[in-house]
């Protein structure tokens, strides 16, 4: 069996506010194993985002438990456990793309051969090598977060935490990534926590589904995706991944209340 990589244990989150408390998280019990592919997808302001958060120690939980690696999600952070991706790029507009993957590589003190040596196999695997020189401007929103991931990769990380990467851009841009990503997690075997809204991509992407219930964000079902490794973007068309999909639909309306 693997290993156990994230596991929360009856977590919750309330953040304090002008108007009173805002229950974000409730009793969120969880576990992912190494290896890995699972993505978090429910209604806007379910706490998708923010368990990603929690997970990383962006965010502190007001009960329960998280533990990274065995860690605590802050040992986690300071071990460089993950690398997270963020919903933009955020790239530095003034440094070109192979100092923005250097970054992480400066900050933990490496020496400029292996900061070369990452660099240049990192851009390769998400097929940005000849455009080291590049500015981000020079590239299109899709090559931007190619470029984010690789500056993720780059500080070897055993986790990827991914917050809806892929949100912003078009839809066939967004296919192409996916079918991008699907092939460097099959590549890495890293463990994949993956927020998103659409359910094709989180039905492309699993291993598992984590069906969230909005506000306050509790774990409405889990579904397993059992697509196998190959995963062409035909498959989005097969009986078996329209059935997947039905059974995240249903557990979305199911947990969603329209009274609001």
């Amino acid at each position: 069996m693997p290993e156990t990589v994230i596991s929360a244990k009856n977590l919750d989150l309330t953040f304090e506010t002008n108007d009173g408390p805002v229950h974000a998280l409730k009793d969120i019990t969880l576990d992912i194993a190494e290896g890995e592919f699972v993505s978090l997808i429910g209604p806007s302001g379910c706490g998708k985002t923010t368990l990603l958060r929690v997970i990383a120690d962006l965010e502190k939980p007001t009960g329960g438990t998280v533990t990274v690696n065995g860690m605590t999600p802050e040992q986690a952070r300071l071990a460089r456990a993950y690398g997270y991706v963020f919903q933009q790029a955020a790239l530095f507009p003034w440094r070109t793309i192979e100092k923005n993957v250097a970054l992480p590589l400066e900050v933990m003190g490496l020496d400029a051969a292996t900061r070369k040596e990452r660099i240049a196999s990192n851009l390769e695997l998400v097929n940005l090598a000849g455009f080291e020189k590049k500015f981000p401007w020079q590239l299109s929103g899709g090559m931007q977060q190619r470029a984010s991931i690789a500056r993720a990769l780059a500080v070897e990380p055993a986790m990827l935490l991914m917050d809806e990467p892929f949100g912003a851009l078009d839809e066939i841009v967004r296919d192409h990534l996916n079918q991008q990503l699907l092939k460097l997690w099959a590549k890495t075997k890293k463990t994949v926590v993956f927020v998103t809204h659409s359910i094709p991509e989180a039905v492309f992407l699993s291993t598992r589904i984590v069906v969230m219930s909005p506000r306050p964000g509790r774990i409405h079902d889990i579904i397993d995706c059992d697509l196998g490794p190959d995963r062409p973007l035909e498959v989005r068309e097969t009986p078996e991944f329209l059935k997947i999909a039905h059974q995240v639909r249903e557990g979305l309306k199911a947990g969603h209340s329209y009274d609001e």
